[in-house]
């Protein structure tokens, strides 16, 4: 059984990591350099609050345009609060996990009326907000405000997980995990060390093929000693995900103009824009012929696109039609302005699959 490490073994994992990082760090356009930190310097909470949502369940790279994107339209957390929510999921379009970009509109504008455009500098309060759990405060709190937070992402369950070779699998295991970060977590600099065990993940503690040999906490890695560091985290068995079907119909006017909708505000993709589609779910199938499209016209099939939700499979027959411009839910959009829309990645596809050009100057 796994033996409870005493403090002082975590405490000096910690101070060997920082010492680490204080030469090895990532630039990143949302942190302040170790060295900052050090003289008392604090990054904006509104640069590390905006990161970490964009971030969750998102690479490092795919987030760094957009956080550009989100400063350079709304540089502090009171412009945000003030933009129209269309325009916020319009900016967000492609970062998918829409419902980060409505409660990202709900936290401002809490921040902007209940804290006066300043975010709360505790755990507590910032948990308070809309949107903001348990891994955001933690990871704000420490970061932003130099609390002694644990912060748990998937990079830091990850290193944990091998230190301490914990046989149980996520995500029963994640209150031991948890436990051996509070540990861990010193007093001094715990933004730094959380930003330390984020970057071991993601450079050295790598889910395959871990570079071991470069890593500062090997001598205190039960894994690595194990030499079986790859067997952590253990995970349940993945259920299989179920497929769903559908179909997408794309109208397109002589003039180039294509019909669009916005979806209902709860729920999956909420509030953002599509293309006319049948009423699949993640439960349930929607039809995926073109007796389901919405009004009569020369629909042709332009085959299938599959697209991968956390939980399901989506399969949309796409099919396309010209047509003069007509009364329809909804409103015809040029096929110029496609790229300034709120259309999810998925929408996206749909598109291209019927108009391969649409997105020609804006290459994804």
């Amino acid at each position: 059984m796994l033996q409870t490490p005493s403090p002082s073994l975590p405490r000096s994992q910690a101070e060997t990591l920082l010492a680490w990082y204080d030469r090895h760090h990532r630039e990143l356009p949302w942190r302040i350099s170790p060295a900052a930190a050090k003289a008392g310097a604090r990054p904006d909470p509104y640069h590390i609050w905006l990161s970490e949502v964009m971030l969750q369940q998102t690479t490092v790279q795919a987030v760094k345009p957009y956080f550009a994107k989100f400063l350079a339209l709304w540089p502090k957390v009171t412009d945000l609060a003030a933009a129209p929510v269309e325009d916020v999921m319009a900016a967000w379009a492609g970062l998918g996990y829409y419902a980060r970009a409505r409660n990202l509109k709900k936290c401002a504008e809490a921040v902007t009326t209940l804290h006066g455009g300043t975010f709360p500098g505790t755990e507590d309060g910032l948990r308070a907000l809309p949107g903001i759990g348990d891994y955001t405060a933690a990871a704000v709190a420490a970061i932003a405000f130099n609390r002694q937070a644990a912060v748990m992402d998937g990079n830091v369950e990850r290193v944990i997980s091998r230190l301490n070779a914990i046989d149980a699998p996520l995500p029963g295991s994640k209150t031991l995990m948890k436990s051996r970060v509070v540990l861990m977590t010193p007093a001094a600099r715990p933004g730094d060390f959380a930003q330390a065990m984020m970057d071991l993940g993601a450079t050295i503690c790598t889910p395959k093929r871990p570079a071991c040999a470069l890593c500062p906490l090997r001598d205190n890695c039960v894994a690595f000693a194990k030499h079986d560091p790859e067997r952590f985290p253990v995970k349940a068995a993945k259920k299989d995900k179920p497929v769903r079907l559908g179909a997408a119909f794309v109208a397109v006017t002589p003039e180039g103009e294509v019909l669009l909708r916005r979806r209902v505000e709860t729920g999956l993709l909420g509030g953002m824009t599509e293309v006319p589609t049948t009423a699949w779910t993640a439960r349930i199938d929607g039809g995926d012929t073109k007796d389901h499209a919405p009004f009569e016209a020369g629909w042709e099939a332009c085959g299938t696109i599959v697209h991968v939700f956390t939980h399901f499979e989506l399969r949309l027959s796409v099919f396309r039609a010209q047509t003069e411009k007509r009364d329809a839910s909804g409103w015809w959009e040029p096929v110029d302005n496609l790229e300034a829309q709120a259309l999810p990645t998925v929408m996206k596809k749909v598109i291209t699959q019927a108009l391969p050009l649409a997105f020609a100057k804006h290459p994804h």
